[in-house]
Order: C-alpha cells, then structure tokens, then sequence
C-alpha cells in the first residue's frame, strides 16, 4: 500500500491525476469520490491510498490545466511502480526524495506531456 498526497492544484487536476492511478491499480477511495474544495483560503491537500500491482494498464497521456505536487510514500516496490503510472500519462519531475529502511517518500511536479 502506497499513499498519495496532492498539492498546488485544482480539483479537477487532481482528479484527473487519481482517476490514472485508479485505472491502474486498487484504491481505498470509492469509484465515484471525486477531490472537493474547502472554504476558505487554505491549500487543499488531496490523498488517497492505492495497492500497486505487478500487472497494470499504462494510461495514455492526459493535459492538465496547470502543474501538480505529488508526494508518493510506501514501500520502495510501491512507490516505483505509482511513479511508473503517473510517468506513462504525465511528465514527472523528482523534486525531492526521504529513504529509510524499508520505506521511501517522493516528492513529484507532474505536468502535461508535451
């Protein structure tokens, strides 16, 4: 189990980026849960939990409206294969890493693949 939080973007890119990882794996979020915006002036903060698989569908390059930060974090093994998906539909930029013993986090800036 890996989880995955979203910063910096609207609902509707963070949508788009979980409804790829929801193609491709198994999430604790129900099909039909889609990312809501909160009063006031605070960033919202987005995340669900997914089960990456050995065996999933690669997405097909999808726009976002504006940038997105992601920060995967779980086992190495999880955490490689959401960055794989997340790859195949958006470009990904590394932006910053944390590694312990058997679990890492990564941080991510996904973009439209030009």
């Amino acid at each position: 189990m890996a989880t995955v939080s979203l910063t910096g973007a609207s609902k509707e890119d963070a949508a788009t980026v979980f409804g790829v990882l929801r193609t491709a794996f198994p999430t604790d979020r129900p099909a039909d849960d889609v990312p809501q915006e909160q009063p006031g002036d605070h960033s919202a903060v987005w995340s669900a939990e997914f089960e990456p698989t050995r065996e999933w569908i690669p997405a097909d390059p999808i726009p976002l409206e504006g940038s997105v930060s992601a920060t995967l974090q779980g086992d190495y093994v999880a955490v490689d294969q959401l960055f794989e998906a997340l790859s195949t539909a958006f470009t990904v930029d590394h932006s910053g890493a944390a590694s312990g013993d058997q679990e890492e986090e990564v941080d991510l800036r996904l973009t439209t693949k030009r």
